[in-house]
């Protein structure tokens, strides 16, 4: 379905269906209206010889020095030169388009200054399936994500390299093959591109998609769990959670009653008084999760939906605003806190996992989850590769966004950090997506070994995993299945099963 971008709308599953699932952009017709009218602003400005910071002047440290009118447009070519000083391997196409997507849609406010002619064809690269080759390192989230938004402005400008059609080729190269021509930068039109933290935020976005994904199924996994264990249900009371009030709580003890309603495992007796912690508090944590996702996902949304630039025009008032919208912290502290609470649960993952395991705490299951112990040794490494992903979970939670480093001659003396709390978060997520996999599978194979029904939700997951992963009989290698099971998680073929099954989970 076509997005359509007004400024105000952009939610962070429109980020996903155009950057991810390729669909269509167009702009209002209210939003060019405002473009046209901002664009006319400045010129007169510009016809004037009006001083505005990156306008008619230099940029961060040099924005004391007044350019000649001659100086004006050549200015805009050498400043998106000097700022595509980024290192290392291209930035992910998602996230690339993402940023895209973004940047237009700070356009539709009508503050940013650029040509119409710029926004058109961030549009038109979207919509013909060019993506500029950015450098993932090199943005501090200040002054917008300036090093690899300036490498989208040259593919712009028929200069560095681009994906088109799954091949990577100079920019003029793609444009041409894409029906479209290079363009020629003038006044003010470089810093329209590129003074945002449209990337960070991008990345932010789909990450953001990814969490609300993961947190599903997280539920499913945990209700394997909990099913293979035999565990006490009473922790799970709606009573119980409404009368702490947390929304996320409920919400996950909500999923996981339904996910194992018609158990007959859980009829049964042999329950302890009080589960392990992992079990019994998995609500308490992962809510916690829950709630600061929302929170998240609200700060991401106006951002993209914000006026991210500087400086800020205001037709309505003929007056010209400098200021730190481009400044990413809005984004990055409610992105640390996700990734530290990803972290927290692949954690209480992997302990979950470890009592599916450990014969001594199983609940009579046999060790490591093999029927012939001694000869075979189940899943007994597997544990040791959900430590490995959880260790690197916990170092990454560190936070970036308190790691200021001042920039251009102190001028610029704070800067977010947004990019690396992005992409560290997002591999976060990543390592997340192996715990619960390898989790999943544990899960699996000790409901075989425990026999007995499995409540509708836990069943309908166990049967697309016996789809793809066969019951672990004698010792195999790993590994296939830990991939394997990471791609079903992917491809959303489980979570649309178990939904179909018990319908839609909260």
């Amino acid at each position: 379905m076509p997005v359509e971008l007004d400024g105000r709308q952009l939610r962070i599953e429109d980020v996903e269906a155009v950057a991810r699932n390729r669909d269509q952009v167009s702009v209002s017709k209210d939003a060019w209206g405002r473009i046209d009218e901002c664009r006319s602003m400045i010129q007169r400005k510009i016809d004037a010889h009006e001083v505005m910071y990156g306008v008619t002047t230099g940029i961060g440290e040099f924005s004391e020095v007044v350019l000649s009118p001659d100086q004006v447009e050549e200015f805009q070519r050498y400043l998106i030169y000097s700022h595509a000083a980024g290192i290392g391997e291209p930035m992910i196409e998602e996230v690339v388009r993402g940023a895209m997507l973004g940047r237009i849609n700070v356009h539709c406010h009508g503050n940013s200054g650029g040509r119409p002619e710029i926004t058109e064809h961030l549009v038109n690269m979207l919509n013909r399936g060019i993506t500029p080759i950015a450098a993932a390192k090199g943005s501090v989230g200040a002054c917008g994500d300036l090093s690899p938004m300036s490498q989208i402005a040259m593919s712009m400008m028929g200069e560095g390299e681009a994906i088109y059609d799954g091949k990577r080729m100079p920019s003029d190269a793609a444009l041409e093959s894409a029906g479209l021509q290079p363009l020629v930068l003038q006044a003010r039109d470089g810093l329209a591109i590129i003074n945002g933290s449209n990337m960070l935020t991008a990345m932010a976005a789909l990450s953001l998609c990814d969490v609300e994904k993961w947190l599903k199924y997280h539920d499913i996994a945990t209700a394997m769990t909990l099913e293979s264990l035999n565990a006490n249900m009473t922790p799970y009371d709606a009573r119980l959670h409404e009368l702490r009030g947390f929304s996320g709580s409920q919400v996950v003890a909500s999923n996981l009653r339904r996910l194992t309603d018609g158990s007959e495992i859980l009829a049964g007796d042999g329950k302890k008084v009080q589960d392990a912690y992992s079990l019994r508090s998995t609500p308490q944590v992962i809510g916690a999760v829950r709630d600061s996702l929302r929170y998240a996902r609200k700060q991401v949304e106006i951002e993209l939906n914000g006026v991210g630039d500087n400086p800020v025009f205001l037709p309505d008032e003929d007056r010209v605003i400098t200021g730190a919208n481009f400044q990413g912290t809005p984004i990055a502290l409610p992105m640390e806190m996700v990734g530290t609470g990803m972290s927290m649960a692949a954690v209480l993952s992997e302990r979950r996992l470890n009592r599916l395991t450990n014969p001594a705490l199983s609940s009579g299951l046999p060790p490591f989850l093999t029927e012939k112990p001694g000869m075979h040794s189940g899943l007994m490494v597997a544990q040791y590769t959900a430590c490995a992903l959880v260790a690197e979970t916990r170092i990454l939670s560190h936070p970036a966004a308190n790691q200021s480093i001042p920039a251009a001659a102190d001028q610029e003396d704070f800067v977010s950090m947004g990019m690396t709390t992005t992409q560290k978060t997002q591999q976060i997520i990543k390592n997340c997506f192996g715990v619960l996999a390898i989790e999943m599978i544990a899960a699996a194979q000790a409901l075989d070994i425990r026999g007995g029904a499995p409540g509708k939700g836990v069943s309908a997951a166990h049967q697309v995993i016996r789809k793809y992963i066969d019951y672990l009989d004698d010792d195999r290698p790993l590994f296939p299945d830990n991939d394997r099971m990471v791609e079903i998680l992917e491809s959303g073929e489980l979570l649309e099963a178990v939904e179909s099954a018990i319908g839609k989970l909260d």
